[in-house]
């Protein structure tokens, strides 16, 4: 009985059972059905999720760990500081001027003290270098009073200090420094074109149809803002692992993916959304990838719009990615630009949306091989009906030789005696003589 089952299941197997017939199957049978080997070769394997490269809000998914030579970030002490978060920025611009008043604060205290302001700051006829500053306190608040130019007029600085007025002068420049330092950072963190790319956006996914009978790789971009962005360029790469004739194994390699570089396609106009093509011909690693290798596919295609932004001049970035799961055969954008009374308007609801259209399943090189041969189609078609209508030699009898082309009716008159003597000849014989002989044969 257990053969017998087995035996079923095995038969169902090749004919290919669905799962809502293997449940109507007995019970030993459907747990019979786990373990055979022709079930791992019927079913499909599920892809596994890939991790992305670069996320689809742009941001690169990359970690740089096991940085040894930390002290380059402090070489660049701007560009760290640009770089951090703003939580981090904004305890840093904090601490260092507090540090700042807390330090020259201290220098006045200590000199105030050297000095003995603070024992005989009361006696009548003493001259302190500071007036009314008699605590850490009060030295404290004249320093943030110095640097930050307030001058409240209560603690002042007397000529008979010349350690004082040196003092002063450090902290003039050293506070000129650091406000110089501090206010950069943060108005260039403010004024980043990072936010600029927020308004920036791409398609959900990317298509794959023909376009003027070629197959394209085709996605849309757009723009949500007025302004516009100035000497606008966008560039794609196809990042997959890879591995050389030699062996080696090169994970995440990065190909080029032409997007109208050499004819300046590439060069956007983006007043309106555009869908940007990449035609899939020899050049394209795509050209031998029909649609059932591209499912089974794992790479991933990055694209990069830059330009600067009109109103500020600094150079603006955007950056989204599409998975091989993205990346959908036979499909093209729905339009969303219309025409209204004066005015173009454009649709942002359907910018993501895309519909089905017939496109062939087969590679871009495959395609363009049928191509080729279609207008070769009607010169066979010609020869092939010219074939099936000649005359057949076994349909004529052997006394009746077949009619000759009105054309060549003068040549067999005169060759009707010559004719007579040769005596009778088949159909074969009859349509060639009916043909020139090629050069340089004679009869």
């Amino acid at each position: 009985m257990a053969g017998d089952s087995r035996v079923l299941m095995d038969r169902d197997m090749e004919i290919g059972v669905t799962p809502g017939q293997v449940k109507k199957l007995p019970k030993h049978l459907r747990e019979a059905q786990i373990s055979t080997e022709r079930t791992h070769l019927i079913s499909d394997p599920a892809k596994k999720p890939r991790q992305r490269y670069v996320q689809k809000d742009g941001k690169c998914n990359v970690h740089h760990g096991n940085v040894q030579e930390t002290y380059r970030y402090l070489s660049d002490l701007f560009t760290t500081l640009v770089d951090l978060r703003w939580r981090f920025s904004l305890l840093i611009f904090t601490l260092v001027y507090v540090v700042n008043w807390l330090f020259f604060g201290l220098l006045w205290w200590l000199i105030a003290l050297i000095r003995g302001d603070l024992v005989h700051a009361d006696e009548e006829g003493w001259t302190p270098c500071v007036e009314n500053l008699n605590s850490f306190v009060s030295a404290f608040l004249f320093s943030i009073e110095t640097e930050t130019t307030i001058g409240y007029g209560y603690r002042v600085i007397t000529e008979k200090c010349p350690e004082g007025i040196v003092l002063l002068l450090v902290q003039a420049i050293l506070g000129s420094i650091v406000n110089a330092m501090m206010v950069g950072c943060m108005f260039v963190k403010i004024s980043q074109p990072k936010n600029r790319a927020e308004t920036l956006m791409f398609s959900h996914k990317a298509v794959i149809s023909v376009r003027d009978n070629r197959m394209c790789l085709m996605f849309r971009v757009g723009d949500l803002r007025n302004s516009h962005i100035v000497e606008a360029s966008i560039r794609a790469k196809l990042i997959r692992s890879q591995q050389t004739k030699e062996g080696e194994f090169i994970p995440l390699n990065q190909t080029d993916i032409n997007i109208g570089f050499d004819t300046g396609d590439d060069r956007l106009f983006l007043v309106s959304p555009l869908i940007i093509s990449h035609e899939i011909n020899e050049k394209s690693p795509f050209w031998d990838m029909s649609q059932a290798q591209i499912e089974k596919e794992e790479f991933e295609i990055v694209v990069i719009l830059e330009g600067m932004v009109e109103a500020t001049g600094m150079t603006c970035q955007a950056r989204s990615s599409y998975l091989d799961t993205e990346v959908l055969w036979g499909y093209r954008f729905t339009p969303v630009l219309s025409l209204e009374n004066g005015f173009y308007e454009v649709d942002y609801n359907s910018f993501h949306d895309i519909y089905e259209t017939n496109t062939p399943s087969c590679s871009a090189r495959e395609l363009a091989a049928k191509l080729r041969e279609a207008p070769l189609l009607p010169q066979l078609s010609t020869l092939t009906a010219a074939a099936t209508t000649a005359p057949d030699p076994r349909a004529f009898p052997l006394d009746r030789p077949p009619s000759k082309d009105p054309l060549s009716q003068d040549e067999d008159m005169e060759d009707g005696d010559a004719g007579g003597d040769r005596g009778e000849t088949n159909g074969s014989a009859a349509v060639l003589e009916g043909q020139p002989l090629p050069d340089g044969l004679t009869d």
